[in-house]
């Protein structure tokens, strides 16, 4: 421990943000990064407990209390290789992660917590521009070919450790581009396409095989993906969204968030859109339904597009600012977020449910809607959502973005052509070693887990690489999460 009484010598203070006026104007990244002495003096905060609880609280398994001591002692490239060891993108996790581990950091009991995600930003972001993070060299070849379908945070994950092992890799990925969610599902300002773009090229420089729009079942036949390699892993994310059935909802004007989202990204990456297919919330009255990241990423991007209005809705109340009794620590508790985007502007409203959508000449103009309240059942099972008479209210409307969650992965295609089993819930169904019912096939990510975060689908797809490697060696030297 570089010193022990860091955490009382210094208060946290985390990476800073360009002015919400100036960053509006533009999709680049919103983070200042601190300067390297200011995050050793924060990594100095790291108290090396006994039971560094923050281990549990990340889904990688992050040696947080580690590197943070060598980053503060100046071991920067011993700091980066523990980094390396168990997060295969610590610069996209850096960015978006919501830092679960914070939530577990003992200092967090009394005081603020470790900036542990800015602490790794800053860390990744030194080992890039001081040359410590290079392509591995893979020495040993085993001749086993592996295909990972879905280029995703799981597959990519899946797909690096895999290489790195010495078997033949190629990933398969059905849009123009590699990255996945990480590419078409978050915007730019929160992450920057020339970051995912630099991993991808140094794992390609590793020997990854990367084939994009290809996609499988369609472009690919199924028959040739079995025959023609040793074990494949189906990373294809939860892409199904969740819907509003409801009066109305096929009235122009009204998109899902996913749709929004890819579209603005490839407007960003300067592709073209034909206008007739163009999602512009320029000096529109926009309605954002679902108050989580997806929710949040849209509000964020409605306001560089120069919206009049922007008015986020949830079903849900609104959580608490704090931690409740419901979730103690290091428990990761259910707050009240603020995000980076809503700092931009914009109303949120919680407890409101869309009773139908209104419009005019085909258009959506305004949405029907009304106050709830939730109750226990007279089992105490679950929640039940009551209308508060009296509270209806319309919301103007000129343009609807439905950020209500994924239900689960397509299945149509490529999981019906391999005729994969589902669990109850229509996500791939899987034994504990990420096997499908499918014998040579795995499955990682959200595809099997549900809608999750970027973080624990890392940690899926390095998983499902270990057991992978020692399907087809017998055993493994890949590191067991």
């Amino acid at each position: 421990m570089g010193d022990p009484r860091g955490f009382l010598k210094l208060v946290r203070q985390g990476n800073s943000y360009r002015e919400a006026c100036e960053r509006i104007k533009d999709y680049k990244d919103i983070v200042v990064l601190r300067t390297d002495d200011k995050a050793q003096d924060q990594a100095s905060r790291c108290m090396d407990c006994g039971t560094p609880f923050c281990h549990a609280g990340c889904p990688v398994g992050n040696y947080i209390p580690e590197w943070n001591d060598f980053m503060f002692r100046g071991k920067w490239n011993e700091a980066v290789e523990l980094l390396e060891a168990t997060n295969s993108l610590p610069e996209i996790t850096g960015r978006v992660c919501p830092a679960l581990c914070e939530y577990s950091c003992v200092l967090g009991l009394n005081d603020d917590p470790v900036t542990i995600r800015d602490n790794e930003l800053s860390l990744v972001e030194y080992g890039f521009k001081n040359n410590l993070i290079r392509p591995a060299k893979v020495n040993r070849k085993t001749g086993k070919k592996i295909a990972v379908v879905g280029s995703g945070p799981a597959g990519l994950s899946c797909a690096a450790l895999l290489n790195r092992a010495g078997h033949n890799v190629t990933v398969f990925e059905r849009d123009s581009a590699i990255g996945g969610i990480l590419r078409f599902g978050i915007p730019d300002f929160k992450l920057e396409k020339d970051i995912l773009d630099r991993r991808i090229n140094l794992w390609a420089k590793e020997g990854v095989i990367f084939k994009a729009n290809m996609c499988v079942g369609k472009y690919y036949p199924v028959v040739k993906l079995i025959e023609g390699f040793d074990a494949i892993c189906l990373a294809c994310g939860c892409r199904v969204p969740r819907d509003l059935n409801i009066e109305g909802r096929s009235l122009k004007g009204v998109y899902f968030a996913m749709d929004y989202l890819t579209q603005s990204n490839l407007r960003v990456s300067k592709k073209r859109i034909p206008k007739e297919k163009l999602i512009d919330a320029n000096g529109k009255n926009v309605v954002i339904i679902g108050a989580g990241d997806t929710g949040s990423d849209c509000v964020g991007i409605a306001h560089r597009q120069k919206a009049a209005r922007v008015v986020q809705i949830e079903v849900l109340s609104r959580p608490p600012e704090c931690r409740t009794k419901a979730y103690p620590w290091p428990d990761y508790p259910v707050i009240l977020k603020n995000s980076t985007s809503h700092e931009e502007g914009g109303e949120r409203h919680w407890s409101v449910l869309t009773k139908k959508f209104i419009g005019e000449n085909g258009r959506v103009s305004k949405l029907s809607c009304v106050k709830v309240e939730f109750s226990l059942q007279e089992n105490n099972s679950c929640l039940a959502i009551k209308e508060i008479p009296g509270s209806e209210f319309y919301i103007k409307a000129d343009l609807v973005i439905i950020a209500a969650g994924f239900l689960h992965p397509e299945h149509d295609g490529l999981l019906k052509d391999l005729k994969i089993e589902l669990d109850k819930r229509g996500n791939v169904l899987t034994n504990e070693n990420f096997a499908t019912s499918a014998g040579k096939i795995f499955c990682a990510g959200d595809m099997r887990r549900g809608q999750s975060l970027v973080v624990w689908a890392i940690s899926e797809g390095r998983r499902c690489a270990y057991e992978i490697d020692r399907f087809l060696m017998g055993n493994s030297n890949l590191a067991q999460i």
